[in-house]
């Protein structure tokens, strides 16, 4: 969820007006916990100032406190109704909720009054499809995942799905330590032909939601070891958003969603002395920019960052790194902290290894 660019408001008390004004300064440095903390302070003196809840709001989001968000957000609307920042926020933190009728409504009132505003209307209607779709579909409920299909002729496509996916489960979830606390949605577009996904910039470039979603016609008739491949990759990217929802490096994410997608490296290690080349920093922003053998070589060396990551510091640690960056912390404090050595260290031995 992005951040809200904040202004203060007129305080009858200045020292009020300055926790609102580090509050937003906060925010805009990606720090979700002191952001909290100062806007609850000014809260406490001013319960009443709408921008005050909305600021509050948005540090919970921040740290994945949804539930706390929404709250904060609704108090914001009800004091002041035409706060477009607060709707616009309340709507996407109720999807994430996974309250999708509840955030079709929020956002069908937000482009009400600001029908200038396209990318709300853009991400309306975007709802409303999804919505729709989903309610054609049957879904096949299994314990870790809901996975949704077209018609009860891919029953069979759904079921081999939800064993590749379980499989993919215990075995990352063990890898890192950790295991998605809800059920995580799995969308099979059956009209669209299986394909790998897994190193296309087009598809890492879009946004990642949470929602794994997965081009699926003629999977059946696919190598079994393939379809693990790309739901095991898929997964990991759900993984990874449970733990950090923002700011953390593309490399890092598309490189342990490569780096466990199976056990074989042998695709990014034929790439050795080209990824040598490739430096980490360069490849922080998405790779939607980069096409053919660029895209190989920002996967492979991704993929081989990652993978000496988990064999130096664990998977444990990894995970925890990825915690600290979705709270805020900056990239190169939790490196430090997390993985016990400087990210500059780590990425000159990566280009002379």
């Amino acid at each position: 969820m992005a951040c809200v660019a904040g202004r203060a408001s007129a305080q009858i008390d200045p020292r009020t007006a300055l926790l609102e004004r580090a509050g937003w300064d906060a925010l805009a440095k990606g720090q979700a916990a002191p952001a909290a903390a100062a806007f609850r302070e000014a809260l406490a003196a001013d319960p009443k100032n709408a921008r005050l809840h909305l600021g509050a709001g948005v540090a919970a989001a921040m740290q994945r406190r949804d539930t706390d968000a929404r709250d904060e957000f609704e108090a914001a609307l009800a004091l002041d109704p035409k706060l477009h920042d607060a709707r616009a926020q309340l709507g996407q933190v109720q999807y994430r909720l996974g309250d999708s009728a509840a955030a079709i409504r929020t956002y069908e009132q937000l482009v009400a009054d600001s029908p200038d505003d396209a990318d709300a209307a853009a991400t309306l209607e975007r709802w409303k499809r999804e919505q729709e779709l989903h309610d054609r579909m049957r879904d096949a409920i299994g314990s870790h995942f809901t996975v949704s299909f077209e018609g009860p002729a891919e029953a069979a496509l759904a079921d081999q799905a939800l064993q590749s996916l379980d499989r993919a489960y215990w075995r990352i979830g063990q890898e890192l330590g950790t295991f998605p606390n809800d059920p995580i949605h799995v969308v099979l577009y059956t009209t669209e032909q299986f394909r790998d996904i897994t190193r296309s910039p087009s598809w890492a470039a879009g946004a990642y939601d949470g929602t794994i979603r997965v081009p699926m016609r003629g999977a059946l008739e696919q190598d079994p070891k393939e379809l693990d491949r790309v739901l095991a990759h898929e997964f990991t990217h759900a993984l990874v958003r449970t733990l950090a929802a923002r700011n953390v490096p593309t490399w890092l994410n598309e490189g342990i969603a490569a780096a466990l997608e199976s056990g074989d490296m042998d695709w990014a290690n034929q790439y050795d002395a080209q990824t040598r080349k490739v430096p980490l920093r360069a490849l922080q922003a998405g790779f939607g920019r980069f096409t053919g053998a660029q895209a190989t070589l920002a996967y492979a060396a991704s993929a081989r960052a990652a993978r000496r990551l988990l064999d130096e510091a664990g998977g444990f640690a990894v995970a925890n790194l990825l915690r600290d960056l979705g709270a805020g912390v900056a990239f190169e404090d939790a490196f430090a902290h997390r993985i016990q050595r400087t990210f500059a260290d780590f990425e000159a031995e990566l280009a002379n290894s």
